[in-house]
């Protein structure tokens, strides 16, 4: 049985600037952004908050290898582009491959749900600046 909670300023506010941000913030993130406009805001306050929106499916804590919890506003399995250089996480734009899921049931007697893929590489911007350094060494 969900718990009814009633809606929180605070809340709202971190769910729309999660929702709202390009990357996949963290919790600290979060807290260091809003403190400013939200000065009783506290880290416990947002953890708090985070653990709500998730427990409503309005949020899904993601982990990509750097041992912090990043939050997404985006629900639906999709996938994720790391970059190696500049740690940058965002989603990667590319049809869901619903065949590696069904292959994966056909082979397992685990019962699977869906699937994530995470590519890695350097971003666009990191290999701009890195082409632009080295034009300016030549």
């Amino acid at each position: 049985m969900k718990t009814i909670r009633r809606k929180s300023r605070q809340r709202e506010k971190i769910y729309q600037l999660i929702k709202s941000s390009a990357g996949h913030p963290t919790a600290q993130w979060v807290y260091e952004t809003l403190k400013k406009e939200l000065p009783s805001l506290s880290l416990g306050n947002v953890y708090r908050n985070i653990k709500i929106l998730s427990e409503q499916e309005r949020i899904v804590c993601r982990e990509f290898g750097d041992g912090i919890e990043h939050y997404d506003a985006i629900v639906a399995m999709h996938y994720h582009f790391i970059c190696e250089q500049c740690k940058n996480v965002s989603d990667f734009s590319m049809p869901l491959q619903e065949i590696l899921t069904k292959k994966a049931q056909k082979i397992s007697s685990h019962s699977i749900k869906g699937h994530t893929i995470q590519f890695y590489g350097t971003c666009e911007k990191c290999n701009k600046e890195r082409i632009a350094k080295k034009i300016r060494r030549q």
